[in-house]
C-alpha cells in the first residue's frame, strides 16, 4: 500500500497563473519507494478563473468554497487530506528538487518530531534568488524555541512557516490554520512548536516568489493596529498550549 504526502495550496484568482510553475516543481520531486503525493488545491472563493490553470493530473484535486482567507481555504482542504503528512505550498511558490524527500526523511527518521522546516530563498521577478543570514543550525528545534526567538525579534521567527511539513494528525489536533486575515501560518508554526519538537533543514526547501500582487506586500498587511492584534492572539495561543502541557508525542 502506497503512503501519501498531502500538498495543501490555497489560491485565489490573482495568483492562479502561477499554479503551473508550482506543479512543475512538484512533478520534479523524487520520493522513496512506496510514497507519492496528492495535491489539494482549494480556491478561496468561487470563480471561473482558476480551473484553466489547474493541471490535468489524477494526483491533483481542485475544490472551491466560501471565501475566508488562505487559512480557511487550507483548513477546508484538510477534509480531503488522505495521507500521513501535510506539506504547505502557496500557489505562487515552488519546491526545489529534493525538498519533499528531505522533510519526509526527517520525520520518518525521528518519531519525536512533529514538523519540519527548511531554508528559503526569495524568487525575484527577474528569476534571480536572494537568501538571508540567520538560519538556525541544522537539526532539531526544541519545544518553545520558535516562540522565544519570535518574541525577542519583533515577531519574526527563525524559520519560515511557508515551508511547514507536519504530521497530519497533529495539525488537525491544533485546528489547522488560525482564523486570521494574515499570519495564520505563523500562528500554526508557533502552535506546533509549543507542543512538539521540529526540524530545520539547511538545504533550500522553498522558492518564495516576490511579486506585486502577493498578500504580504499589501498595505493592509502592515497596518499597526491589525498587526498588533494578530501577534497578540498568535502569542496567546502558543503560550496557552505550553501552559496546558499539551505535547506530541503523547506520553503516559
Amino acid at each position: 500500500m502506497r503512503r501519501r504526502i498531502i500538498i495543501v495550496t490555497a489560491v485565489h484568482a490573482p495568483s492562479a497563473h502561477f499554479l503551473p510553475d508550482a506543479y512543475k516543481s512538484l512533478v520534479a520531486q523524487d520520493l522513496p519507494a512506496g510514497w507519492d503525493w496528492h495535491w489539494l488545491i482549494q480556491e478561496d472563493g468561487r470563480s471561473d478563473e482558476l480551473a484553466p490553470h489547474v493541471p490535468d493530473d489524477p494526483r491533483v484535486t481542485f475544490r472551491q468554497g466560501r471565501p475566508g482567507g488562505p487559512g480557511t481555504a487550507r483548513t477546508l482542504a484538510l477534509a480531503h487530506a488522505d495521507g500521513e503528512y501535510i506539506k504547505v505550498l502557496d500557489a505562487d511558490d515552488q519546491l526545489p528538487a529534493g525538498a519533499l524527500a528531505r522533510d519526509l526523511a526527517a520525520l520518518e527518521g525521528d518519531p519525536t518530531l512533529g514538523w519540519a522546516t527548511s531554508r528559503v530563498l526569495d524568487l525575484l521577478p527577474d528569476g534571480s534568488t536572494v537568501g538571508f543570514e540567520g538560519d538556525p543550525e541544522a537539526g532539531p528545534i526544541e519545544r518553545g524555541a520558535v516562540l522565544e526567538f519570535w518574541s525577542a525579534n519583533n515577531y519574526r521567527a527563525q524559520v519560515h512557516p511557508a515551508t511547514l511539513f507536519a504530521r497530519r494528525d497533529l495539525l488537525l489536533a491544533l485546528g489547522g490554520w488560525m482564523a486570521l486575515p494574515a499570519s495564520e501560518d505563523t500562528g500554526l508554526l508557533l502552535a506546533l512548536n509549543s507542543v512538539s519538537r521540529g526540524w530545520f533543514t539547511p538545504e533550500v526547501g522553498l522558492l518564495y516568489r516576490k511579486w506585486p500582487g502577493q498578500a504580504t506586500g499589501q498595505a493592509a498587511h502592515t497596518d499597526p493596529a491589525e498587526r498588533d492584534a494578530r501577534m497578540a492572539v498568535v502569542e496567546s495561543r502558543a503560550r496557552a498550549l505550553a501552559y496546558l502541557r499539551w505535547q506530541y508525542p503523547v506520553t503516559e
